[in-house]
């Protein structure tokens, strides 16, 4: 395999010294041949480092076990296929995403790209698109990467596909968890500006909608610009009309003075349920004691019920491997970074000829296989080019276990099939 990655820290001489775990087997024989006549090239982008390298924590992980698994090549169909993998960082940044989408599509003319990120697969896509190249992109509501794109539920698109969660799927869970609350059913909102932000607040199709449906009354302090530090008006006025449940879009580093400010401002809410800012360990470990309660959207996390089709683990297989080998906590896009290569690999395999753009796009498009996140089904999904996948309801508890905080699932009306963890806890005032 020939492997080009921009960020160092990955020797050949490391990558082969160390195997998969058994059962990538039963994708990829193994070669009996060394000589390889014919290549796949695979692009990749990712958010490695810069703003959103949260969401890319564990993408070099991810890929050194990748590496691994592709090192001999590929064999499909009886044929072995040597493998190429151009790995890019975009550095969180939208202007060296499109960069590297001119270089994958255009320069290197890949046989198959994946996007880790929702900047890297929003700039690919046009691209893509128009010369021909498969895309699969993920870690985005899905409506995010379709809709401004002029997506049409009906006809999707050329080469590109995406799979992930909707926004409503998100909000569902937000107000299932409400429920579960003993609370006066009033609802403190705001929301950062941006385009995620707008989506969420949207009076028809956003939580308003949802809350009104649910009969709580909201209390909308409206949008906030990113550079924002000082909440003091939002909450005066949530002081004022005595809101129970605080809702909206927050990242962390805006949740953290917010919550600050609030229990200064000696606010205790029942139920905080915050979309963005509690998706990862260290936004809520900053928050104390004060953040045993807070809860968020699961897209994924070791309670899954599901297992990989390239390496056979389950899911808590997967996060138990992670934690063992880093130390770090498993976080929620560990299981979406590998569910990606599950599906491009598994598109591969499947093509009738994996060096043919027409017919790895069709595999694709024909893709309907469990994976480490559960069922992602391009084949007779309602939107072409989507595959939605379920998301849950989770709450971050402090139990004394191994971690500071665990984010456990309490609501699954949307997946029964992930089993609920633990009762959904009243906050214990901010």
């Amino acid at each position: 395999m020939t492997n080009r990655v921009l960020q160092p820290g990955m020797s050949r001489r490391r990558l082969i010294g160390t195997g998969l775990a058994a059962g990538a087997g039963a994708l990829f024989a193994p070669s009996l041949a060394r000589a390889q006549a014919r290549q796949i090239k695979i692009g990749y982008v990712g958010s490695l480092s810069g703003i959103r390298a949260i969401f890319g924590e564990a993408e070099r992980w991810t890929l050194e076990r990748m590496q691994r698994l592709v090192a001999d090549g590929l064999t499909i169909n009886g044929v072995n296929y040597a493998v190429e993998l151009v790995i890019r960082d975009n550095q969180s940044d939208p202007t060296r995403s499109a960069s590297i989408a001119q270089e994958l599509v255009m320069r290197e003319r890949c046989h198959l790209i994946l996007a880790q990120d929702g900047d890297g697969g929003a700039q690919v896509a046009e691209l893509a698109d128009v010369r021909g190249i498969p895309t699969i992109s993920t870690m985005v509501p899905w409506q995010a990467m379709f809709f401004p794109r002029g997506g049409d539920p009906a006809v999707g698109f050329p080469y590109f596909f995406h799979f992930f969660g909707g926004a409503d799927g998100a909000l569902l869970n937000f107000v299932q968890m409400m429920d579960m609350v003993d609370t006066n059913r009033k609802v403190g909102t705001l929301y950062l500006d941006n385009d995620a932000g707008a989506g969420l607040m949207h009076p028809q199709f956003g939580l308003p909608a949802l809350l009104s449906q649910f009969n709580y009354q909201e209390v909308a302090a409206g949008p906030f610009q990113i550079a924002t530090n000082d909440f003091s008006a939002q909450i005066a006025r949530f002081a004022r009309e005595e809101t129970d449940i605080l809702s909206g879009f927050l990242f962390p580093d805006h949740f953290i003075p917010f919550w600050n400010q609030v229990r200064q401002a000696g606010l205790s809410p029942k139920a905080v349920i915050v979309a963005a800012a509690f998706l990862f360990p260290g936004g809520v470990n900053a928050l104390g004691e004060s953040g045993n309660g807070v809860a968020t959207e699961v897209w994924w996390s070791p309670a899954f019920p599901y297992g990989s089709s390239l390496t056979g683990q389950t899911a808590a297989a997967l996060a138990a491997e992670w934690e063992e080998t880093t130390g770090a906590q498993w976080t929620q896009p560990l299981g979406y970074g590998h569910a990606l290569w599950e599906i491009g690999l598994g598109a591969l395999a499947s093509a009738e000829d994996p060096t043919d753009r027409d017919a790895i796009r069709d595999a694709i498009a024909g893709f309907d296989r469990e994976t480490v996140v559960g069922r992602v089904n391009f084949a007779s999904s309602p939107v072409r080019s989507v595959a939605i996948t379920n998301m849950v309801g989770g709450q971050w508890q402090r139990r004394g276990g191994r971690h500071e905080s665990e984010l456990l699932v309490v609501n699954n009306v949307s997946d029964p099939s992930v089993p609920v963890e633990a009762e959904m806890i009243t906050m214990g005032g901010a």
